[in-house]
């Protein structure tokens, strides 16, 4: 990707039961992979945008990420 293309993302990180960190980004629509280390998750993570970008192009308007809030019940 060209710089001049560069576009920043949220990425939202979770472990899982099994002990796999999982990576959401909430503004591309089914982007989402995991990995055993956070080292691992941000190369796979970046594939993943860069795949669900060749895409994008036919899917329309993304959104934009604004928050997370945390709400006890």
């Amino acid at each position: 990707m060209r710089k001049a293309n560069r576009r920043n993302f949220s990425v939202i990180v979770e472990r899982d039961a099994e002990g796999y960190y999982v990576a959401s980004v909430p503004e591309l629509r089914g982007c989402h992979t995991q990995a055993r280390s956070l080292d691992k998750l941000m190369v796979r993570v970046r594939e993943a945008i860069e795949l669900c970008l060749e895409v994008e192009h036919d899917a329309g308007a993304t959104t934009e990420f604004i928050g997370v809030q945390r709400v006890t019940v």
